[in-house]
């Protein structure tokens, strides 16, 4: 799986409106500064957040952008669902609706096995654990073995 830019910016802008300790709403620019995520981009991306109801915007004064809902409430995989759709997809197919032939078709169970593994990770890290810096325990288990951190 690759992650992509815009996963990537959309988990950093939120982390960076979770770890505000006051809870106000963020401009896009100041999000942007802090996280040095384009502005343009990170438009773009704020307005994915909203429609899935993972952002809201404020106007006026005091405006900007600030979580919907509690940060313990919103996954890592609810994220990188709203940018970028489903977490594993096979040319552009949800792996259950893809078909092989008879000799292939093994290969569906092999997409459907490496979206249930991304689920075991992405589903079990809220944006509020990552904002305090602290992962579940199955989390810093997979970390701590050395073979993780290999390339292949």
């Amino acid at each position: 799986m690759r992650v992509s830019a815009k996963s990537d910016y959309a988990l950093r802008a939120l982390i960076e409106m979770a770890a505000r300790e006051d809870g106000k709403a963020v401009s896009a620019e100041e999000l942007g500064r802090a996280q040095d995520i384009p502005h343009g981009f990170l438009q773009a991306i704020l307005a994915d957040l909203r429609k899935t109801g993972i952002v809201i915007s404020q106007r006026g004064q005091s405006g900007g952008w600030r979580l919907a809902r509690a940060a313990d409430t919103v996954s890592v995989a609810d994220v990188i669902r709203a940018v970028d759709g489903p977490l594993v997809s096979v040319y552009g197919l949800r792996p259950e609706a893809v078909t092989y032939n008879d000799r292939a078709d093994v290969l569906q169970h092999v997409w459907i096995a490496a979206r249930d593994a991304l689920r075991d990770v992405f589903e079990k890290v809220s944006i509020a654990e990552l904002a305090a810096r602290e992962l579940p325990d199955e989390i810093t288990t997979r970390t701590a073995r050395e073979e993780a951190w290999q390339p292949h």
